[in-house]
């Protein structure tokens, strides 16, 4: 019987001491959104993505423009046809479509790559910010002693209650201040 009770006693003593352990881990949030397009290197690559972007899609547009130029030239040779100029105007005509596809395929092309640059300036601009935040997120973590530290811009966590919010710490270590543009 004693056996039982001193038994009974220790599994307590762990079962509690156990509970207080992890009561005392600190569970903060973070916006990382928020932070990362506050931070001024996020904005001078926006802007510069943005530039290419709408240097790509101009681009496009004249490719786009002369596609639709030559179309219309040869619509209008067609709307021009009778039976003394057919044979000049299928021929050219004929000469206009093989243009057309090779201009359609160009285009096609020219998407494909366009992309494929935007999609690896992305990564080469926006990469190194996000691994900057991340390395303040864990330094400021860290720092303050919290076992973990939830994203709530993060869409597979859809609720939070409470928890202290680091957000303005990761700032701060970032050097963002509420005034910066």
């Amino acid at each position: 019987m004693k056996n039982l009770f001193k038994g009974a006693v220790v599994v307590a003593v762990l079962f509690l001491s156990t509970g207080l352990v992890s009561a005392q881990q600190k569970i903060g949030h973070i916006n990382s959104n928020e932070i990362i397009q506050d931070m001024p290197e996020f904005k001078s690559a926006q802007t510069e993505f943005e530039n290419l972007q709408k240097s790509k899609e101009a681009e496009l547009q004249k490719m786009g423009d002369v596609h639709d130029q030559k179309l219309q030239q040869a619509q209008q040779l067609q709307r021009n046809r009778s039976e003394a100029n057919k044979d000049s105007i299928d021929s050219e005509t004929q000469k206009i479509g093989t243009e057309l596809q090779d201009l359609g395929r160009r285009i096609q092309e020219f998407q494909q790559v366009a992309q494929d640059e935007l999609q690896k300036k992305n990564e080469e601009l926006f990469a190194p910010i996000i691994q900057k935040a991340n390395t303040a997120i864990q330094s400021v973590a860290k720092e303050k002693g919290y076992a973990y530290v939830f994203d709530i811009a993060n869409p597979g966590i859809s609720y939070f209650a409470g928890g202290d919010d680091l957000t303005a710490d990761v700032k701060t270590k970032l050097g963002i201040t509420a005034t910066t543009p």
